[in-house]
């Protein structure tokens, strides 16, 4: 069973359910304080999967995960640096994603090039205001994009009806800053290009450009999402479960699927 660790900070609120994700997944999560890594971050090498949880990490003072992604740049991207070079996989859901980003975890180094030794990529995508200037609560359609190479979503819309997937395949979100914007067009181009595009709303409620939702590295190990896949870990959090198909019911959730997919990745590469 791998070891998945959970990274919390003053105002995470979603670490809990993130753990519980990774245990139906059929991983061990252990809880750990950001303040504890940073004292010791030789503590990430007793792990084989890492998530960075949802919520207002220190109160999203300054900005959404700034506080939270400058001590890992400064503190851990060695550390860091060391669990993506031995194929951990990570995740990022909502200010999770925000702390991916300003860390320069994602989208990481440019396809084929190794990653900086001491100092973490420069940013060059960010999640930021949404469009309409409030801040949304509302479970929204996804899209998986099939030529994506994250490990994370593999295979998830294949399992659902096409003509459901807008009503079915749905996530919650819940943020003010969620618009994905890149640097420029030139990052933007690479991204889509590589294949490091994961998810798209079919409802580009907040205008993130081309309704990006989700992307991952050029190893697709690391996965960051606005939306949050684990509060939806069964079919009775939807908000149309009554009502829908019980052969759909029956089957996993696309937020375990998520979980599921990286736990199943690290069982297969141990026993290569």
């Amino acid at each position: 069973m791998p070891n998945a660790l959970v990274i919390r900070a003053p105002g995470t609120n979603c670490d809990q359910e993130m753990c519980r994700a990774f245990q139906l997944a059929g991983a061990a999560p252990e809880l750990l304080h950001l303040d504890a890594l940073v004292k010791d971050p030789s503590q990430l090498n007793r792990f084989q999967l890492v998530g960075f949880p949802g919520g207002f990490s220190y109160g999203d003072d300054i900005a959404s995960g700034r506080i939270f992604a400058m001590r890992c740049r400064e503190k851990l991207y060695p550390a860091l640096r060391t669990a993506v070079e031995r194929g951990v996989p990570i995740i990022g859901a909502c200010n999770g994603f925000q702390v991916l980003v300003q860390i320069g975890l994602l989208p990481g180094p440019a396809a084929g090039q190794p990653w900086p030794r001491e100092h973490a990529p420069e940013q060059t995508v960010a999640l930021t205001d949404n469009e309409n200037g409030r801040f949304c609560d509302r479970w929204v359609g996804m899209v998986a994009e099939p030529k994506s190479r994250c490990i994370w979503t593999k295979g998830i819309e294949q399992s659902i009806n096409p003509r459901d997937t807008e009503d079915v395949w749905m996530f919650p979100v819940a943020h003010g800053e969620g618009r994905f914007i890149c640097k420029d067009e030139s990052v933007l181009r690479e991204l889509e290009s590589s294949g490091r595009v994961a998810l798209r709303y079919a409802d580009n409620y907040n205008g993130s450009q081309n309704a990006i939702a989700g992307i991952c590295d050029d190893s697709g190990l690391i996965f960051g999402l606005m939306p949050h896949p684990e509060r939806f870990l069964e079919w009775t959090r939807h908000p149309y479960w009554t009502r829908l198909d019980k052969r759909i019911t029956s089957t996993t959730t696309p937020g375990l699927r998520v979980f599921q997919n990286a736990v199943n990745h690290t069982l297969a590469v141990a026993t290569r």
